[in-house]
């Protein structure tokens, strides 16, 4: 990531850190990138040390960017031109590819992948949410909502802290804008792309979600039963693999969501 960014940073008028925890000692980074901000924390928590490079950070633009992606030529113009051009918008959904074929890689568990992709065409329109992947948000949106919620995403609760934000962002009367041009091309694993691994993930994200989300129980149990009802009917069928996949991730959600409604209350 820090090889494919380095030709578009101008150390003149762009800042760069690097937040890295869980780790007893700090990860290496290239010494040939340049001037950089190298924020460690041993512990684990992806929101805590991202949210202690974010108050290190001196730009009017705030870019947050995973390690497993490589970061498209023009992708840094790219985000500036998206907020100069939009001043609608106090956040960036940038898009997402994958590098490979996901069927090429994976075959027919390519359904349970679950990669981050995020592709809604080659225009800028509003959408609800940003993808912690490829996201960005304006310094003064984050300064009046707050920084993330360090309850949530790796290292604590697992996920979700960009849905949080994105809630937030919109309560406050913020807008989110999809920046076609502002790509970045993800790695496709083949690891990834287990059974298990996908319904304990989603698991997961339902019970992180009931951390910030109220949801009734009569709710939630009514969901539960048509999820069961579409997933049975979806057997029945004999659907393809990806529609079966989608079913069974919202069955598992749904239950996971049960189970962190039982825990948060105990």
């Amino acid at each position: 990531m820090l090889a494919s960014l380095k030709p578009q940073i101008d150390p003149a008028r762009h800042q760069v850190l690097v937040a890295d925890n869980g780790t007893p000692e700090p990860s290496p980074v290239p010494e040939t990138f340049g001037p950089l901000i190298h924020v460690h924390d041993p512990r684990p928590g992806k929101c805590r040390v991202q949210n202690r490079a974010i108050a290190q950070a001196n730009g009017e633009i705030i870019v947050c960017l995973d390690d497993d992606l490589t970061v498209a030529p023009g992708y840094v113009e790219a985000v500036e031109r998206f907020f100069a051009e939009h001043p609608e918008f106090a956040a960036m959904k940038g898009r997402v590819l994958p590098a490979s074929d996901p069927a090429r890689v994976a075959g027919t568990k390519a359904c349970y992948l679950d990669l981050p992709i995020v592709d809604h065409g080659e225009h800028v329109i509003e959408v609800r949410g940003v993808l912690g992947a490829n996201m960005a948000f304006r310094a003064s949106a984050l300064a009046k909502v707050g920084l993330f919620d360090e309850r949530l995403g790796p290292g604590a609760g697992g996920h979700e802290e960009e849905t949080e934000m994105s809630a937030r962002l919109r309560r406050a009367g913020f807008r989110i804008g999809y920046a076609p041009k502002a790509l970045v091309i993800h790695s496709v694993d083949p690891s990834r792309a287990d059974r298990e691994r996908f319904i304990r993930v989603a698991r997961e994200r339902g019970r992180c979600r009931m951390i910030h989300e109220r949801r009734s129980r009569v709710a939630l149990r009514l969901s539960h039963l048509i999820a069961t009802c579409r997933l049975g009917l979806a057997r029945a069928l004999r659907a393809k693999s990806e529609r079966l996949a989608r079913e069974e991730k919202r069955l598992a959600t749904i239950e996971g969501m049960l189970e962190g409604m039982r825990a948060w209350r105990d």
